[in-house]
């Protein structure tokens, strides 16, 4: 009886599919720039499977039974549409998508695309012609990230040295990488660096973050590693402000009693006590004690808010405002080892470190979007970001000629550096006829970064005194010194687009794109270190390492028990500062030919032209003279994108290109930067490296929200540059072309998977994601190269070695679960991120090369949305708290150079939206 009934009922379904099947058919646009097309989303018969998704622009075609049907149209981070449709009355339809923040009103969309959403940058990165990786403000709030510079060592093939807080990208540092914003360059703020650091960039001020690691024609050619895009947030939907206030602590941290910070120091992150006294070198006016205190509990918080609103001008204008500000402040403390160690592991020196810190970032940004019609866009971009940090160093132990007795030395320095970024950004679109668009940019660029009045004081113990005593060996033992940089920028971008190969349904096959880019930097860098000379009889006086300013004031320099001196000696322009400019010009035209070879292949061929003129200027400690060095090269820069479209979901990718790598303003200049541990100085006779790159690309993109890919890489270096130690009796670090070659190559992998559902649609969920990058590295040095290109020589360990900084695997591993209902949800992610060893320095002298061993972190992080308007988050970041270490590995045996933990770093939130 079953049986028949079960027949009966087949027969029927087959009865009524087996009828003349009517055809649904339409577009589907998300109401962004005037209801672009919507690529891949889903349009289906309710409770059936029985639908199509739609195609690159948008448009989708299904049979179905005739009848009258409930149609669900969506898309990942959109409102489902729902509606009826009548076979008999068939017309095509056109669908509107919005996106879950958004609202409609009379059917007109007031919103752009919501790329802060994971399955929108998913369905970016399927359509593109480009190779792109990219990450929203929607992954990193699920992933608890609260800085870029963390953000992205989330993606495949990043990750940050955490001695020096630079991004690495597949085993290439910060030379070989550039950063923008919104498409146009940002300048550093540390005068070390070539890149800013990405760290002072809260994620408030985030929609997405692009990482390119092909190379494409409309981007500068210094260019290696990656480019990193900082896309700033802009206003979409009804009008918003949300409010959020925290608190973060560090296990480290809260566990010390007496937590010691130099005083005098903005708490806020802005400090006045930054000028020289006059007359410095007979008047004891420094404002800055060498003494440290007990800063107040180490407790640190954060608060931030934001909103935006959009007004309607006009029958056809749109205007989109945005603004954000935010404070955030937290303290730091670390402890163990730090060995300064001979090839045979003779010590040099042996000390136990202790740092206390205290970090501030203030951020704003303001943004005007404005449409005036659906062919005119214009916007304006502004941003300020105040970053500071605060550092108390104590050093204690074995100094090799000044502490080596039992009891051993004392090395304090106190250091706060403060950075400060503004930048003016003005961007056009124009639509100037069906096939034809002008695109058109330009910013400026401010950076300031002080260090004023950094304090270091050396002590070793003496017998006869009964005490600590002050050393004299060097006129740098005790010193103080300040320095200013101050960095301007001009970028001016346009390109004009023309769309070519016109279909007879109104599309195109392809465009060409031709453009101009300029860029004008210029840096100057003053620096002046007082040295603190002592009298030989006040050397032999004990004295309190706690309270040195007893003996460092007006009155003891008066009497004669110690003299200020700079590099110059205590002479008439004694004063003069040390400096530095850099001014860099670059003039660049490019073309780029997009187009659809067939239905599968498309092509995307570029090249550039770029003439680079850099000027550095200088006097210095090293050379008083008053030189000058011009470095100027001409490049041509061709690149190569194809894609293959396997089938609707899956991809294969080809990448080819040529690049180079230019030396930084510093990098050429002969000034010390001196560290308590190493110092290192430019090298006028440093020259561009060029880079040829490959990447092979497989993806799939199962769902809208997922995927899985990999990607085969490689990158040949002409005339690398690197960081290495000179022979000679101060064994100090420069920058040379180390050899001839070098090269990188490796594999990638990428998944990202909703693992259950708990329900019928995305409201209950379990989802993870896994990235990981295996690489080898390794690149020629060659003295005999060294010694003929420049005026010393470095006697390296070794003939070949893998590329400072590059781990030869890293890896990234992401559990979520996310459940909603109403007005509320929960979220909760559990990621753990791994990178293996890698050489911090190379091994010179005999010595070893410096190796970072490979540690992991996990984090765990909860959010929940109690109603419409509250939301609570706790974070605890690095659970396991691993060991931080460094060893030196010499021919005969590996040695222990550095040791410390991080601690654990524990946070809540609460946000309100109004």
């Amino acid at each position: 009886m079953k049986l028949r009934i079960l027949i009966i009922t087949l027969f029927l379904q087959l009865t009524a599919w087996a009828q003349s099947p009517k055809i649904i058919k339409g577009t589907i646009v998300d109401g962004s720039l005037n209801n672009t097309p919507l690529a891949y989303a889903t349009i289906v018969i309710k409770g059936t499977q029985t639908g199509a998704s739609s195609d690159e622009n948008g448009l989708f075609e299904f049979e179905c039974p005739d009848g009258i049907h409930t149609l669900e149209a969506s898309y990942m981070g959109y409102k489902t549409q729902e509606f009826q449709v009548d076979t008999n009355h068939l017309n095509d339809l056109s669908i509107v998508l919005v996106a879950e923040e958004d609202t409609m009103e009379d059917l007109v969309i007031t919103v752009s695309q919501n790329k802060q959403n994971e399955a929108v940058l998913l369905g970016e990165q399927r359509k593109s012609l480009e190779i792109k990786q990219q990450i929203g403000a929607q992954e990193l709030s699920r992933k608890g990230v609260g800085d870029v510079a963390t953000a992205v060592t989330k993606t495949t093939g990043v990750n940050k040295q955490e001695s020096t807080g630079g991004i690495f990208v597949r085993g290439l540092g910060d030379r070989y990488n550039s950063t923008t914003l919104n498409g146009l360059p940002l300048v550093s703020n540390d005068p070390e660096n070539k890149n800013i650091r990405l760290d002072i960039f809260s994620t408030d001020i985030v929609e997405f973050i692009s990482i390119d690691k092909t190379y494409l024609a409309r981007n500068y050619g210094d260019f290696g590693g990656a480019n990193i895009d900082i896309v700033s947030k802009k206003h979409t939907g009804n009008g918003t402000f949300n409010i959020q206030i925290g608190a973060n602590a560090n296990t480290n941290a809260i566990g010390q009693k007496d937590f010691q910070l130099q005083s005098g120091r903005g708490v806020l992150g802005f400090s006045n006590n930054k000028s020289i006294p006059d007359n410095a070198l007979n008047n004891y006016g420094f404002k800055t004690p060498f003494n440290t205190s007990t800063a107040n509990v180490p407790y640190g918080g954060n608060f931030g808010f934001n909103g935006g609103k959009t007004f309607f001008v006009g029958d056809e204008g749109k205007l989109s405002i945005f603004g954000t500000a935010s404070f955030t402040n937290d303290y730091e403390y670390r402890e163990g080892i730090n060995k300064t160690l001979s090839a045979e592991g003779a010590r040099r020196k042996d000390l136990f470190q202790k740092t206390y810190g205290y970090n501030t970032n203030t951020t704003g940004m303001f943004n005007v979007n404005y449409d005036l019609n659906s062919s005119n866009n214009i916007a304006y971009n502004f941003l300020f970001v105040n970053s500071s940090s605060l550092r108390s160093d104590d050093y204690r132990g074995y100094l090799v000629d000044q502490a080596e007795g039992p009891n051993g030395g004392i090395i304090n320095r106190n250091t706060y550096v403060e950075n400060r970024l503004m930048t003016h950004q003005l961007l056009g679109n124009h639509q100037l006829g069906e096939q034809t668009t002008l695109n058109w940019g330009a910013s400026y660029n401010k950076v300031t970064s002080d260090l004023p009045d950094r304090t270091q004081t050396t002590m070793r113990w003496n017998d006869n005194a009964g005490g600590y005593t002050l050393v004299g060996q060097t006129n740098s033992d005790n010193h103080r010194y300040f320095h200013f940089l101050d960095e301007k920028e001009i970028i001016a971008n346009a390109s004009v687009e023309h769309k070519i190969g016109k279909r007879e349904d109104g599309t195109f096959r392809g465009k060409i794109v031709a453009g101009y880019n300029g860029r004008f930097k210029k840096r100057n860098f003053e620096a002046t270190q007082f040295n603190l000379r002592i009298d030989y009889a006040e050397r032999e006086i004990a004295r309190d390492p706690s309270n040195l300013d007893a003996f460092f004031n007006q009155e003891n320099l008066a009497a004669g028990k110690f003299e200020i001196l700079t590099f110059r000696g205590n002479v008439p322009n004694a004063l003069e500062p040390q400096f530095y400019n850099g001014d860099l010009k670059i003039h660049a035209g490019y073309a780029n030919f997009e187009f659809q070879f067939s239905e599968k292949l498309y092509g995307l061929f570029g090249v550039r032209y770029e003439k680079i003129r850099q000027l550095v200027d200088w006097k210095t400690q090293m050379d008083n003279s008053g030189l000058e060095d011009l470095y100027e090269k001409n490049a041509f820069l061709p690149s190569l994108n194809l894609k293959y479209e396997l089938n609707g979901t899956q991809n294969l990718r080809l990448s080819a290109s040529k690049t180079y790598t230019l030396p930084q303003f510093k990098e050429r200049v002969p000034f010390i930067y001196e560290k308590v541990d190493e110092s290192s100085f430019g090298n006028k006779d440093l020259y561009a490296s060029d880079n040829y790159n490959l990447d092979i690309k497989w993806e799939y993109f199962p769902q809208n929200d997922e995927i899985l890919s990999a990607t085969l890489f490689g990158k040949y270096i002409k005339n690398p540059i690197n960081t290495t130690n000179v022979a000679s009796s101060t064994n100090d670090i420069t920058y040379v072309n180390t050899g001839d070659y070098g090269y990188v190559a490796g594999i990638e992998i990428e998944v990202r998977k909703n693992l259950f559902y708990f329900s019928d649609d995305n409201s209950n969920k379990l989802s993870a994601g896994l990235n990981f990058a295996y690489m080898k590295t390794e690149q020629e040095l060659n003295e005999e190269k060294v010694r003929a290109e420049n005026n010393f020589s470095s006697n390296f360990t070794y003939d070949k070695a893998g590329f400072t900084g590059a781990s030869e695997f890293l890896g990234n591993v992401d559990l979520t679960y996310y459940k909603s209902w109403k007005d509320k949800n929960v979220l909760a992610t559990l990621a753990y991120n791994y990178n293996s060893d890698r050489i911090y320095a190379l091994g010179v002298e005999g010595k070893g090369n410096l190796v970072d061993k490979g540690f992991g972190t996990l984090d765990f992080i909860f959010k929940t949305k109690l109603n419409e308007h509250f939301g609570l988050g706790f974070t605890a970041k690095n659970i396991l708290n691993p060991s931080i270490e460094r060893m030196q590995e010499n021919i005969t045996e590996n040695l222990l150079v550095r040791s410390y933990k991080l601690g654990m770093n524990l946070g809540v939130s609460l946000n309100y939206s109004f």
